[in-house]
């Protein structure tokens, strides 16, 4: 059954130019084809039974970040070849996610998004603002909610639950979806500070 989407009643106003991001990695090679940037946002309504970032949900201001500085990040790693949009729910900071995107295909990358909406919904009229826009940027789109009852922890699927669809825009990377829902990767950051990514593992600041 489609779900309506619903307007968070409670969100913390973000500056034009920017987003409101929960985290920030480079070089993931678990988040989509080849090696990536990934944009964690904040803020998401649904707090689903299993959600692997549970902390994302808020819709506080937690990293205000401009979308030119995270151009510049992710351009500044010559083995990013595309950055991946999760959280969180991406398409509750469409408008500004679709700014980010224009600017990294000018320059190349390629773009996927991570969503809790069907396709549908994001076409529909009461999806979130700039829906639209942002569809229109991606090359791949993973839609539909973790659903826990139907999780899939396998090395011959990319996506983390039955109910969720690889959309594939670019027939380009028709080919190119070979990640899997039992990788994770850890990254060790500047501050010492851990981040671990993938399907398996809870996303975590440590």
């Amino acid at each position: 059954m489609e779900t309506k989407p619903t307007n968070p009643s409670t969100r913390s106003e973000i500056p034009s130019g920017y987003l409101n991001i929960m985290g920030y990695i480079d070089e993931s090679e678990v988040n989509g084809p080849g090696c990536r940037a990934v944009v964690w946002v904040q803020g998401c309504p649904r707090e689903c039974p299993g959600c692997f970032n549970p902390d994302s949900w808020t819709f506080e201001i937690n990293q205000l970040v401009s979308i030119d500085s995270l151009v510049e990040q992710i351009l500044s790693k010559p083995q990013n070849t595309g950055v991946t949009f999760s959280g969180g729910e991406p398409f509750w900071q469409a408008s500004a996610l679709a700014d980010l995107a224009r600017k990294l295909k000018a320059a190349g990358l390629n773009v996927m998004s991570f969503t809790g909406f069907t396709l549908k919904e994001l076409q529909s009229a009461s999806a979130p603002p700039g829906s639209q826009e942002l569809l229109a940027q991606l090359d791949i789109l993973i839609d539909g909610p973790f659903v826990e009852s139907l999780a899939i922890n396998s090395p011959d699927s990319p996506v983390s639950s039955r109910n969720q669809k690889v959309r594939v825009f670019n027939p380009a990377f028709a080919d190119k979806i070979t990640w899997a829902s039992d990788q994770i990767e850890v990254h060790i950051l500047k501050d010492g500070n851990r981040i671990v990514t993938g399907y398996q593992g809870w996303l975590e600041w440590t």
